[in-house]
């Protein structure tokens, strides 16, 4: 073999060795407002942390590639997205039919309602109507306070319905005696009960009025969806999604509120 062969062949060589480290380092840039705990939020070592972030980086170990997380606000994600700021958005968005219309959906879970009461009670209320009659902790601006009251209202019953600054407060209310209740989104109660160490309980049996969110995706890039759905399925076949349901006290949404949700006839 000749000289100018043999350089051929190792440029060739060293050409294939970085593109399969390329391949094998390759990152999705998530973009996420990560200032919404439990769902995404920065713990005490600046890394992302809570529902959003630990699904996504199931699917990148499942899929074999890495996360970049980029903190963006709300109101920018679709944005980003479109300018291809990001690959994904991660950030317990809801699926909305006008959301739908502009980027391509692939639903994780299921936020929504869920009812705490203290474990010693005896009191312990698995839907709304429970409520109808009692004191009610809710965060201040919550968007069930209106389905609560008008669930008692047609019930014929009124509802006292206790405001709190922050949901942490609402609990604090609940454990000191000054609600019979707390109502908050199902996945912050969850930390509720961890932080008291199991003195609050979750009385309600499932997600209750639940509302489907989705990973957003450029239609522009059906591969990158592709990807994400052919790892979404490894962790649903091997019990890791399930069980990170189970601790973020989240469900997983059907195909009907899918389409519900993306306003699909």
């Amino acid at each position: 073999m000749n000289r100018m062969l043999k350089t051929v062949l190792a440029i060739m060589l060293l050409s294939g060795a970085s593109n399969a480290q390329e391949a094998s380092t390759k990152s999705l840039r998530v973009g996420s407002d990560i200032t919404s705990p439990p769902y995404i939020f920065f713990d005490n070592s600046k890394k992302p942390a809570g529902f959003d972030a630990e699904f996504m980086e199931a699917l990148a170990k499942a899929g074999n590639f890495k996360l970049e997380f980029l903190d963006t606000r709300f109101e920018n994600l679709i944005l980003g997205l479109s300018a291809n700021k990001f690959d994904v958005i991660a950030s317990s968005m809801f699926i909305k039919p006008e959301r739908a219309k502009q980027i391509d959906f692939i639903p994780y879970a299921n936020a929504g309602l869920g009812i705490a009461s203290v474990a010693a009670a005896e009191f312990q209320p698995e839907t709304v109507d429970k409520l109808c009659g009692k004191r009610v902790g809710l965060i201040k601006g919550a968007a069930y306070r209106d389905t609560i009251q008008k669930i008692c209202a047609e019930k014929g019953e009124g509802v006292d319905i206790r405001e709190y600054p922050t949901s942490a407060e609402a609990t604090q209310a609940l454990l000191s005696g000054n609600v019979d209740a707390q109502a908050d989104d199902a996945a912050v109660l969850k930390v509720a009960v961890d932080k008291t160490n199991g003195r609050v309980k979750i009385s309600s049996k499932e997600v209750l009025f639940p509302v489907v969110l989705g990973l957003g995706v450029s239609k522009q890039h059906p591969e990158i969806k592709g990807t994400l759905e052919q790892a979404f399925e490894t962790i649903k076949s091997n019990g890791v999604y399930k069980a990170l349901l189970a601790r973020y006290n989240l469900s997983a949404p059907s195909e009907a509120q899918f389409k519900a949700a993306t306003g699909e006839k």
